[in-house]
């Protein structure tokens, strides 16, 4: 039978009187239609006229048929109307291109009406035709096991109904974590992201092993410190102190101080509380039973007392800095110019963050007594960020420095940065030193100790929503003094940290209007966004007053508002508002700052920000191209990501000191923990780093720039990642904080030490349920060497003196060729072979040596490493890393190892053995630590007599 060439005969049956020739006609025009669609689109309204003859008993075909048609020409609202009058003649299960496009097309247009009458837009109906399609693809889905498929559309359309049918079909424990994870980074509408997390908690609770540590994430995300309390309540009833534990420890690392003031309140007190102090508390001790016991160390890792006691512990154990960096940067740089004594200062504090170590200090006093003014205030401020985390100790190590009680301090500079110190010292935990620090804002006569005292207070008292302390930081403000009005501006927004407090919010708005001071203006914009931390949608309005303000500090204030509301979001109306002003405003100041938001917005999609901003690192304005540098380091920090480093190199390079910078800064919180094994650009930026700071011609701005980044990449000991969104996949809020406050050195320096709050230690710390620290091994299944720290550099001393000493002498010379002529006259061809033999034979062995030493490496480097307890595991090396089936402990939490781990005992009877600890603890220490310190003053005496 030969091919069809033309649909002409069957469209002349559509004409036809009789019923059963016109359905004859459409089921052949079915078959057809994807072939001589061109032919029958001309006879498209005799379908039409089919279709809507309410006789005629194949309607739905005709539908159909006309449906395919308009498909072909591309028309597809008309064809999504005629496949909706197809009713089951609409075949779902048809694997057809056609099929696919109306089914998309089908479920765009559900979700966009569901969408508009949730927010209440717009209140039109859904087809229930629609309704029909979409609920029968639903069915088809669950059918075929597609389970996330229809969890996907059935989030984007606000169907909890199905999200939970579907859950409960298929495997929960396979498809929770997916739909939490999803809701978490695509669900962009507040309310009902909070529904589904409801909906999870709920799921969660119901399997036959609930998993509490993902219902604590869900609570935290829900801000319900009550459902948080009753959960702990109930695992210390069922006698699961371990799991407690470790929700407490995923608490404390999430949650804001006044969420977990609030969980601690709630707690259960104890039967009997101590009514004094001293031998009636050793008297009590027994008398608290196991459950007021268990409830007592939840309030203490909860105050987070635990976890900075754990993480103080392991940096002070691991610290691996190499002072030669930091002595060849001081010695490169002139200390008498401001700028530079205080890159050197930074670098000191980030590279020593948390370690206790003030060796450097110590060593170069002269150099530290340079510092004048500012320069003092910030060096001050480092001893903070130097031993971040001694608590107990914070008063004493600052005690010199602290202002004094009606006598005369040694300098305001250094008074004030010892007020900032103790908030660093405490930050996000400072419920310790909050009292003393608003009395001392209140004695405070001058400007410069109350703008420490106003950080301090921002730092340590972070999103308590203390009232107190907010009027006293207001009272400051109005005194309407520059320095002292900007750091109250600030400390107020961090104080109310994500309240949303209106009062707030129109009180320094009110003051930014009425002040003529623009770095109150600037304190107080700052402070407005981080009020509105995390809101959303909630903060749209205030962002608009702010960007619709003439004065651009404001409008800068409006650019971090969106970044801070809308930080992890990725939330796309976000990023084209950024985008639009970054390219728009009339500022420079807000354009960068528009740029600079979009690493916040885009913190979980780091691999999204270069493309993103690959056009504006290569702006003709220079305040763009920074702010896409500096997008670039806080989006990917700690990833290493190479698309982002290859967009940052050319600014390197940049004609402009700044964008030069923010290009250094920004490879240095990329690169942070990253090997020569793990990135090829490692080596490269390490020694641009030097080769800048060294080089007499560079500007300032870029020297400072270096200095910062070396301090960046080596932080904490090397010991420290960044990391703005933590382990569990929570916006890690103190890091955010920090970054943003970070950012804000482009104005006032001291601010730069506010990115200590965002290093985040790198380790593995395993407690039993006594909260101590046993000592165990783990397998990182990995060679060694690629995670390992960076070699240290090696004093060049040695190598100079041997080549002085063959190069220069010019005696020895002589003698050497008066010894070499009379031999050459007693036997001259001997002396020849000598001499090339004696420098083969030298070759061969060290050749020989060589090959004498590599098969040794070989055999040393393992393709595992065993680790201890306290070991150093650096993110990328997490996924590597397994437990020993014969060991004696294993963690609690099964997948996401690492941080601090609960461990469970598999022989509790048996005696431990436990890791003592060796950080510096109480006032009795620091003898110790002097001597522990001594020994590494030699090494570093030698270079100065050079």
């Amino acid at each position: 039978m030969a091919a069809l060439t033309s649909a002409s005969g069957i469209l002349a049956l559509l004409d036809e009187q009789q019923p059963e020739l016109q359905v004859y006609a459409l089921q052949n025009l079915n078959n057809l239609v994807n072939e001589f669609w061109a032919e029958i689109s001309d006879s498209v309204a005799k379908i039409e006229i089919l279709y809507e003859d309410s006789q005629f008993s194949q309607r739905e075909l005709a539908a159909l048929v006309a449906s395919k048609v308009y498909y072909h020409l591309g028309e597809l609202d008309e064809s999504l109307t005629f496949a909706l009058g197809a009713g089951q003649s609409f075949d779902l299960t048809e694997k057809s291109e056609y099929v696919e496009t109306i089914i998309s097309k089908c479920i765009d247009k559900y979700i966009s009406l569901r969408t508009l009458q949730a927010t209440g837009d717009n209140a039109e109906e859904i087809d229930p035709r629609l309704q029909n399609i979409v609920e029968r693809m639903f069915q088809r889905c669950s059918d075929d096991h597609e389970y996330e498929q229809a969890i996907g559309v059935a989030l984007e359309s606000r169907r909890l109904d199905v999200v939970k049918t579907m859950i409960e079909r298929g495997s929960p424990h396979k498809l929770l974590p997916y739909v939490l994870e999803v809701c978490m980074t695509l669900v962009q509408n507040l309310d009902f992201r909070n529904q589904v997390l409801r909906l999870l908690v709920t799921l969660y609770r119901e399997l036959q092993e609930p998993d509490y540590i993902s219902i604590s994430q869900c609570l935290v995300h829900l801000n319900d410190s009550s459902s948080c309390t009753e959960l702990l309540r109930d695992l210390i009833e069922k006698d699961d102190v371990s799991m407690a534990y470790q929700i407490a420890f995923d608490l404390e690392e999430n949650a804001t101080q006044d969420f977990l003031l609030r969980v601690s309140k709630e707690l259960p007190q104890p039967e009997t509380p101590p009514k004094e102090e001293g031998a009636e508390e050793d008297a009590e001790e027994p008398a608290l039973s196991e459950k007021d016991e268990a409830f007592k160390k939840i309030r203490s890792i909860l105050s987070g007392e635990e976890t900075i006691r754990l993480n103080l512990e392991f940096l002070y154990r691991n610290n691996n800095t190499d002072l030669l960096i930091l002595k060849n940067t001081k010695n490169a740089l002139e200390s008498r110019n401001s700028i530079y004594h205080s890159a050197v200062t930074f670098a000191n504090a980030f590279m020593h963050a948390g370690t206790t170590s003030d060796e450097f200090l110590r060593q170069n006093l002269e150099w530290l007594s340079r510092a004048t003014n500012w320069s003092k205030f910030s060096a001050t401020a480092a001893l903070g960020v130097i031993h971040k985390g001694q608590l107990a100790q914070s008063m004493n190590l600052l005690s010199p420095y602290l202002p004094q009680d009606g006598g005369n301090g040694s300098s305001v500079y250094s008074e004030g940065g010892s007020l900032y110190a103790l908030g660093l010292i405490n930050a996000n935990t400072g419920t310790g030193v909050l009292d003393y620090l608003k009395n001392s804002l209140k004695e405070a006569q001058s400007d410069v100790i109350q703008h420490g005292a106003c950080l301090g207070l921002g730092v340590a008292g972070m999103a308590t929503d203390n009232e107190d302390i907010y009027n006293e930081l207001k009272n400051t403000l109005f005194s309407d003094s520059a320095v002292a009005g900007e750091a109250a501006g600030l400390a107020m927004g961090l104080v109310m940290l994500g309240t949303a407090a209106p009062e707030a919010i129109e009180e320094m708005l009110q003051y930014a209007h009425e002040t003529q001071h623009e770095k109150i203006i600037r304190g107080l914009a700052i402070g407005i966004s981080l009020i509105m931390y995390g809101k959303e949608e909630k903060a749209d309005a205030l962002i608009d007053q702010l960007l619709d303000d003439k004065d651009p500090v404001l409008r800068y204030g409006g650019i971090y508002t969106i970044a801070m509301a809308y930080s992890g979001t990725g939330n796309n109306k976000a990023i084209r508002r950024l985008l639009h002003v970054a390219v728009s405003d009339v500022n420079d100041d807000v354009r960068r700052a528009a740029v600079t938001a979009l690493g916040f917005i885009l913190l979980r999609n780091p691999k999204q920000v270069p493309r993103i901003v690959q056009l504006l690192a290569e702006s003709y304005n220079p305040h763009v191209r920074y702010g896409a540098a500096l997008a670039l380091g806080i989006s990917c920090a700690g990833t290493g990501y190479l698309d982002a480093l290859e967009l940052l190199e050319p600014m390197t390079k940049d004609p402009v000191d700044f964008v030069r910078q923010g290009a250094l800064i920004s490879q240095a919180m990329i690169l942070v923990q990253q090997t020569e094994n793990t990135n090829s650009k490692v080596a490269g930026v390490r020694k641009l780093y030097e080769k800048i700071i060294n080089d007499k011609h560079e500007d300032p701005m870029a020297k400072f720039g270096a200095a910062l980044a070396q301090g960046i990449i080596d932080a904490g000991g090397r010991n420290v990642t960044i990391s703005l969104v933590s382990r569990t996949g929570h916006a890690n809020m103190p890091a955010i904080i920090g970054t943003a406050i970070f950012t804000q050195f482009w104005y006032w320096y001291p601010l730069t030490h506010m990115l200590s709050l965002a290093f985040t230690p790198t380790a593995i710390i395993g407690l039993n349920k006594n909260l101590e620290t046993p000592k165990f091994e783990f397998v990182s299944n990995v060679r060694p060497s690629l995670f390992a720290y960076p070699p240290q550099l090696k004093p060049p001393s040695t190598a100079v003196v041997e080549k002085v000493a063959t190069a220069v002498l010019s005696t020895t010379a002589k003698t050497k060729a008066r010894a070499k002529k009379s031999e050459k006259e007693k036997a001259d061809h001997m002396d020849i072979d000598k001499e090339p033999v004696s420098k083969e034979e030298e070759k061969k062995e060290e050749t020989t040596n060589k090959d004498e030493k590599k098969p040794s490496k070989k055999k040393k480097e393992e393709n595992f490493e065993v680790l201890e307890n306290m070991a150093r595991v650096v993110p990328a090396q997490l996924k590597y890393i397994s437990f020993k089936e014969d060991s004696r402990y294993s963690p609690l939490k099964k997948n996401n190892v690492g941080g601090i781990t609960m461990l469970l005992d598999k022989t509790p009877g048996e005696m431990e053995d436990l890791i003592q600890p060796s950080a510096p603890s109480g006032e009795s220490s620091d003898a110790n630590q002097a001597e522990e310190e001594a020994p590494p003053f030699e090494p570093f005496e030698y270079p100065f007599d050079d």
